[in-house]
Parts: C-alpha cells; structure tokens; sequence
C-alpha cells in the first residue's frame, strides 16, 4: 500500500510540472520588436500630442498608413523591416488653411539579427539603430534613447516637432 502511495505521489509530481512547463507566463506579451518614438516641443522640450499629422511608411507594400490626420496621437511605433538595413517614414503636416501639404521623411539605419528569446516566445528579430537622417520642414531633430531595440516596450526615440509657446 506504501508503495501505491508512493507511485500516484510521484505521477501527481510528475503531471505537475508537465503543466506548469507548458505555460507562457515566461514570455513577454509583446513578442515584436517596434521601436517606439515619442513626440516633444523643440521649443520647450516637452510632451506634445497632434492631431495634424499623417505618417505612413515610404516604399512599403500595401497599406503603409500609420497615423491618419486628424488621430491624435504623443507617441508612435515605427515598425523596421528586417529584410533591409534603412525604413523610412513619412510625415504629411495637415494643419488647416496650409496649402500645399508639407511633408518630412525620416530614414532609420539598423543591423538587424534574429534572436531566440525561449521556447515559449520562440525567435523574433532585434535591432540596432546605427543612424538616423531627417529632412527639417517641421521636424527639428530626433534623439536615439536607446539604440537595441527589443520586444521591449519602451521609448527608444524623440522627434522634436516646434511649437508656440
């Protein structure tokens, strides 16, 4: 009987931590590496939200719109493509009464690799930001916070926009 006992205690141990190693709870939600770009004032270098701005990706296949006018957004994910080492971005300004619409493009520059996170989340891709260019109609500058970016959600980027103050 001892030993009965013994064997259903091990077989309930056992189918335990069968199904405790089959969750995700290791794996993070996002399991996509976007870097996120903030929006601020160049004039007083602060948080700002638009509701003016229509971005889209440039040379991308099908629907490459990421923000319509008249969304008003502080903050944007600027989704890279792994196959290629430059992604661009443009930016229409829709503000009223301007005429013709004017338009910025930002090229983001990276090396991109794969990276295996667990056997849970499996592989995705990382990557590193090695240079920035922008034309200057309305975007003043940007700053790289952190150049690696990960499944990680956090800023990696600042576009600096003017603004009235």
């Amino acid at each position: 009987m001892r030993r009965l006992v013994e064997i259903v205690m091990l077989v309930v141990v056992a189918m335990v931590a069968a199904l405790s190693s089959c969750n995700t709870t290791g794996c993070l939600d996002n399991r996509s590496s976007i870097p996120l770009a903030d929006f601020y004032s160049s004039t007083t270098n602060v948080a700002v939200v638009t509701d003016s701005i229509e971005i889209g990706g440039v040379g991308a296949p099908g629907d490459s719109l990421l923000v319509g006018a008249g969304e008003k957004v502080s903050k944007i994910y600027l989704p890279l493509r792994s196959d290629q080492s430059v992604t661009a971005f443009y930016f229409e300004y829709k503000w009223r009464g301007m005429t013709p619409a004017y338009n910025d493009t930002l090229w983001i520059y990276y090396d991109s690799y794969p990276y295996f996170a667990s056997e849970e989340c499996g592989a995705m891709f990382r990557y590193r930001i090695t240079r920035i260019e922008h034309t200057s109609v309305f975007l003043d500058s940007v700053a790289v916070m952190d150049s690696l970016v990960t499944n990680v959600e956090k800023s990696i980027m600042k576009l600096y926009f003017p603004t009235s103050v």
